[in-house]
């Protein structure tokens, strides 16, 4: 599976994760939903959108959908689980839903796949998810 690593390109990431999430609630999902979801300026979204697209992360329709590819797909699904897990976890330790969500996106990105997993299998045999 393909991580994008760099600390400047955790933003990608993140449109990622929300062009998923918008597509699980939308019929079709446009820039300007990306931009408003994420409380960002329309020119900021169309730099992203560019450049998602340049690294074939998402296609977009002559209409101005946004798709994601497999790649983005794979992307967007595995910063999702992490995020949800992370956020899970915090609030069952107790952390405020909101803090929790705030702090699981910074731990999200950074975290390795070799130490995520080894959490992920802890905390849902806490969670009784397993």
């Amino acid at each position: 599976m393909s991580y994008i690593r760099h600390k400047a390109e955790e933003s990608l990431e993140d449109y990622l994760e929300t062009i998923l999430i918008l597509s699980r609630r939308l019929p079709a999902v446009r820039s300007v939903d990306v931009a408003t979801a994420m409380d960002f300026s329309k020119p900021s979204v169309s730099v992203a959108v560019k450049n998602l697209k340049s690294r074939g992360y998402i296609t977009v329709s002559e209409d101005g959908y946004l798709h994601l590819t497999d790649e983005g797909r794979t992307i967007a699904e595995s910063v999702y689980e992490r995020h949800t897990l992370l956020t899970d976890w915090l609030v069952h330790l107790g952390v405020d839903p909101e803090t929790a969500a705030s702090d699981a996106c910074k731990m999200e990105h950074d975290i390795t796949p070799e130490s995520y997993e080894a959490m992920k299998q802890c905390i849902l045999s806490v969670l009784g998810r397993d």
